[in-house]
């Protein structure tokens, strides 16, 4: 089945932020749309809203009033649900309440035409659970809108047991006609994007609590190094501790406990304070206009006169670091390995840097009989990242530590020292990240492609976890997580099946 045709009449219920937001994506696309919400008054409100919305681009020139009038035209508010009744597409975007859900679905389904597609927007709840009791639960599937919808990109179009692939395969091109990036999904826990996000959240909350380093400098190494958009602190502010938490709950509670989601006792802690970020006026930043903005705790200037560098195997991924200090004027001499799996060590007289692998700095010093050992974070882009975060073994003198605060500082990096900890910051997250995504693909939650492709248009990542992973090499992330498992001792960090299996057969996830 192709997309449904502008000629096709949308219905949507409920007239909140997503529910307007979504009948707004398909009258601007050319349909007419029916909005529809219990509460009189509520959906002409939503209209009007959309209305004053569209206008402020107007005012900015970014759209001419012409266009205004004639998606509004396209929109008709309706306090009663039988308006929807010849609708070829009803999408519901009401309260998280599974029986409120079931309800409004079986009224639809004794309303509507038998061909009328319907569709959940819930961000939480099982399709196939909210379908159960539909005499042709064939028909219906998951339609998940991010927050803005007009705005965000994404769409995922989640199949519950019974829903049919020509259904499936109608609202993903119906949302590719609107605009939207569209991924499929199966019906579990969390669909793509709530499920593979939860890392990003609990390492930064997890290096938080074991005092690593601060929230706004955690924040601005995964800004500056990873480059993500947000960190997980200012994110989690944005999002709303109450929302963030609640999620995670909901994913660790479905997945019987898996300690991969388990919630922060930190983030708790907040909820229970009502510190619930931006919306409170405080969350793990304050923001009272008269409130101080955070700022990362960088190192000071490292007046140290810099040796020649020795780069000692193949550098890899870290190449583009090497050219980035040749270009700064260093001089850099290179050697063949003398390590086993090929990892480059780097030399500036007797200090070794190196980059992490899941060890902290301590057990990789004894493991390799080092003296002073520095180890850095991965970068993105060696080349154009602004900040990195290193750690030292507790062997490393005050002079080392210098002397590597020097070399970064020297091709124009801010230094974030960290307590030694596991895979540092950037690191721990991408390798959690990609787990996490390659679990979903084994388990046939999506493909690889799709998941890259929902972590990028869903929460603006750099790259997908995959194709991160793919371009640091299999063996690489796998044997960071099996060192983070071994630090830590837990089954949060084991080693997806697949991104094992791939590592030892050296197959790409998007060959």
């Amino acid at each position: 089945m192709p997309a449904l045709p502008t000629s096709a009449v949308i219905g949507v219920i409920g007239a909140g932020a997503m529910g307007a937001g979504i009948a707004q994506v398909a009258a601007q696309a050319g349909h007419s749309v029916i909005l529809h919400d219990n509460q009189p008054g509520a959906a002409k409100a939503g209209i009007d809203n959309i209305r004053r919305q569209l206008e402020k681009r107007v005012a900015k020139g970014k759209m001419i009033q012409g266009d205004v009038d004639n998606i509004i035209a396209r929109l008709q508010p309706a306090d009663a649900i039988d308006a929807l009744a010849d609708s070829h597409l009803v999408i519901e975007a009401i309260v998280e309440n599974l029986e409120i859900k079931r309800q409004v679905f079986a009224q639809l389904e004794a309303l509507c035409s038998p061909d009328t597609l319907l569709a959940s927007n819930t961000s939480s709840l099982s399709i196939t659970s909210i379908a159960a009791n539909l005499e042709r639960p064939e028909r219906m599937a998951g339609l998940h809108f991010f927050n803005p919808a007009p705005i965000m990109k994404l769409v995922e179009v989640v199949s519950g047991l019974a829903t049919t692939t020509e259904i499936a395969d109608t609202l993903y091109d119906t949302a590719v006609a609107w605009g939207k990036v569209a991924v499929h999904a199966s019906s579990t826990p969390g669909f793509i994007v709530n499920r593979v996000a939860r890392p990003f959240y609990a390492e930064g909350l997890r290096l938080l609590q074991e005092g690593a380093s601060d929230a706004a400098t955690i924040d601005a190494l995964l800004r500056q190094a990873g480059g993500f958009r947000m960190g997980p602190f200012e994110l989690m502010d944005l999002i709303g501790h109450d929302v963030n938490y609640a999620v995670t709950r909901s994913v660790f509670d479905a997945y019987y406990g898996d300690t991969r989601f388990e919630p922060s006792l930190v983030q708790q802690a907040l909820v229970e304070a009502g510190r619930l970020g931006r919306k409170s006026g405080k969350g793990f930043f304050d923001y009272a206009e008269s409130a101080a903005k955070p700022q990362p705790t960088f190192a000071e200037p490292a007046n140290t006169e810099l040796p020649a560098l020795v780069v000692q195997g193949d550098p890899g991924v870290i190449a583009p670091l090497l050219e980035r200090a040749q270009e700064a004027g260093l001089d850099v001499v290179y050697r063949e390995s003398l390590q086993q799996d090929g990892s480059p060590r780097l030399y500036l007289g007797d200090l070794v840097l190196a980059l992490s692998d899941g060890r902290c700095a301590a057990e990789r010093a004894v493991n390799e009989g080092l003296d002073a050992l520095v180890l850095f974070d991965l970068c993105l882009d060696y080349r154009n990242a602004s900040a990195i975060a290193l750690a030292a073994s507790h062997t490393a003198s005050p002079e080392a530590r210098q002397l590597a605060t020097a070399f970064f500082q020297h091709m124009g990096m801010d230094v974030a020292w960290l307590t030694d900890t596991p895979g540092l910051v950037v690191l721990r997250t991408v390798a959690m990240l990609a787990n996490e995504a390659a679990d979903a693909v084994l388990q046939g939650v999506c493909s690889a492609k799709d998941g890259d492709l929902a972590m990028q248009a869903g929460v603006n990542y750099p790259r997908g976890p995959l194709a991160w992973v793919d371009s640091l090499g299999l063996p690489f992330v796998h044997r960071t997580l099996m060192h983070l498992q071994q630090s830590y001792g837990e089954e949060r960090y084991r080693s997806s099946f697949l991104l094992r299996r791939n590592a030892l057969s050296e197959e790409s996830f998007h060959e």
